[in-house]
């Protein structure tokens, strides 16, 4: 079993789309727009969306969800915690070895929990 994609909500369609065209400019990756309310970023193997949560009520940090990226290396965890951190996100957890992972963790504009490692 794999998984087949990731969601996060989000309460500014427009501004999530921004942050993570940012935080995904240097992968192989393209954003498809189904609809107003969703945005993917698709490659091979990997699908990842922000989207205005369907019932229509406020998006909301799910407590203890965190959605995690294996990256090449540490100098990209290095990279894209600075980067998330420069596009208005928030510092979760500064870059450095954990256990056997080198891991930083972000929030994103809407606060959802995102972990880098290698």
């Amino acid at each position: 079993m794999r998984m087949n994609y990731f969601v996060v909500g989000t309460n500014d369609m427009i501004s999530a789309t921004k942050f993570y065209d940012a935080l995904f400019a240097k992968a192989d990756l393209h954003s498809v727009t189904p609809s107003e309310r969703m945005t993917y970023w698709l490659g091979n193997d990997f699908a990842f969306a922000t989207a205005v949560p369907f019932d229509e009520n406020p998006a909301s940090v799910g407590n203890g969800m965190m959605v995690g990226f294996s990256l090449g290396s540490s100098e990209e965890v290095n990279r894209l915690h600075a980067l998330a951190i420069e596009l208005g996100g928030s510092n979760e957890g500064d870059p450095g070895q954990r256990g056997p992972r080198y891991s930083a963790y972000v929030r994103d504009l809407d606060g959802n929990k995102i972990c880098f490692s290698a």
